[in-house]
């Protein structure tokens, strides 16, 4: 119990010494996961089920060839790519707002830096590193949290075209 009090009053550091924009960076970043993480329990989890369920309904039909067809099989893959696609560009969004955030708190902290040395000059050397944690520690969160769904978001676009070729392949007539 003694480890997950000190674990906590390190988080509790971090983001006192971060400043109030570390608490924006958190947030965006629990809920870009969050996002990636339904997106692949769609992929594994419902879009199976969803495949299958289409295939069958696919080879229930007696027509392919005629234009109405073909029309049909369009319709059903784009279904399945705007469910494929579904909050991929949310997750790039909160991607690249991540590092923006962390700038902002760059900003942040030079301001209380500034504020520093406007009220105690540059003699005070404790109170100018404040603001100079502030002003790093809010960049260096926003990068390490925007490349750490860099990957996964890749992935999952990669996933996405994949799962809908595949979808075409199977919706195919030789």
């Amino acid at each position: 119990m003694l480890f997950l009090g000190e674990a906590f009053a390190a988080i509790r550091d971090f983001f006192e010494s971060g400043g109030p924009v570390l608490y924006g960076i958190f947030i965006a970043t629990m809920l870009m996961w969050c996002f990636i993480i339904e997106r692949f329990w769609f992929f594994l989890r419902v879009l199976p089920l969803e495949i299958k369920e289409l295939q069958v309904d696919w080879e229930g039909r007696t027509d392919f060839e005629s234009w109405h067809a073909h029309r049909i099989r369009e319709l059903l893959i784009s279904e399945i790519s705007i469910k494929a696609h579904r909050f991929l560009s949310v997750i790039d969004t909160l991607m690249q707002i991540l590092p923006l955030l962390g700038l902002l708190g760059t900003v942040w902290g030079m301001i209380q830096v500034f504020d520093v040395i406007t009220v105690f000059g540059t003699a005070n050397a404790r109170l100018m590193a404040g603001g100079v944690s502030q002003a790093t520690i809010p960049t260096m969160a926003g990068l390490v949290a925007a490349l750490s769904g860099l990957y996964v978001a890749t992935h999952l676009k990669h996933r996405a075209k994949s799962e809908i070729h595949r979808v075409g392949e199977l919706l195919a007539r030789d």
